[in-house]
């Protein structure tokens, strides 16, 4: 008796795009054709008891979520869908004039509740699934963004424990000069600065809250004080 075969990814990304309107149609393929490239890696905690909970998460049904990888406390990395596939993992969402980043992104998940810091094995395997999705992909470095990025009025992930500045230092996402910390001129807009950024401010509060979270840390009320105003403007200078 023939064993069965083993359908790799390749063969199920394959019989995806064989998937047109008319299925009774004779199959020649095009040439010339783009299939997903990733743009930007939004990163995640689980808020959840472990690893093995989040894989499981991850393969029911009704669910509704998954990720590309998910990270373990100890540094080990499962990838659960292929690269160029698009994932459920950002939900209602928007970056400057993307509004659909499960379209353009990298989902990656970090087993982790929300209320404890980040080990350093857990952070050192993060940047280097980061330096080969970032060398492969050619990803700007300003696309590497978390979750309350994007969606600022529902979620607060990877939390005020997540190492942004680390991250930045190694050319994954931006962060502020605190040595030149000056103070923006008086026609200074912060909520254009906040747009031009790449939050979505039409919930003015909520962005100013995950500005803060991730860049402030220490405060995150909705009130921007001189000094979040200073980094703010020192951030937005960098987009120019």
């Amino acid at each position: 008796m023939a064993l069965p075969v083993a359908i790799t990814t390749e063969d199920k990304i394959n019989m995806l795009m064989r998937e047109g309107i008319n299925k009774n149609a004779d199959w020649s393929e095009a040439a010339h054709y783009d299939i997903r490239k990733p743009n930007f890696v939004i990163i995640h905690h689980t808020a959840q008891n472990s690893i093995q909970q989040t894989i499981r998460t991850f393969q029911l049904d009704h669910t509704k979520v998954s990720a590309h990888y998910v990270i373990g406390k100890d540094g080990r990395v499962v990838q659960m869908l292929n690269d160029y596939l698009r994932s459920w993992h950002a939900g209602r969402s928007k970056w400057g004039n993307v509004t659909d980043l499960n379209s353009v992104s990298l989902g990656i998940e970090l087993d982790n509740n929300g209320k404890e810091p980040f080990p350093d094995v857990q952070i050192n395997a993060l940047l280097v699934l980061l330096d080969t999705l970032k060398t492969k992909y050619q990803i700007p470095f300003t696309n590497f963004l978390g979750h309350a990025d994007v969606a600022p009025a529902r979620k607060n992930d990877p939390s005020v424990f997540f190492p942004w500045k680390r991250l930045a230092e190694q050319g994954f996402g931006v962060w502020y000069d605190d040595s030149n910390l000056m103070s923006p001129p008086t026609n200074f807009n912060y909520v254009d600065a906040l747009r031009i950024i790449g939050y979505d401010v039409s919930n003015l509060n909520a962005a100013i809250v995950a500005f803060k979270r991730k860049f402030i840390i220490t405060d995150v009320s909705k009130e921007l004080t001189d000094y979040d105003r200073r980094v703010l403007y020192n951030l937005y200078r960098r987009y120019f």
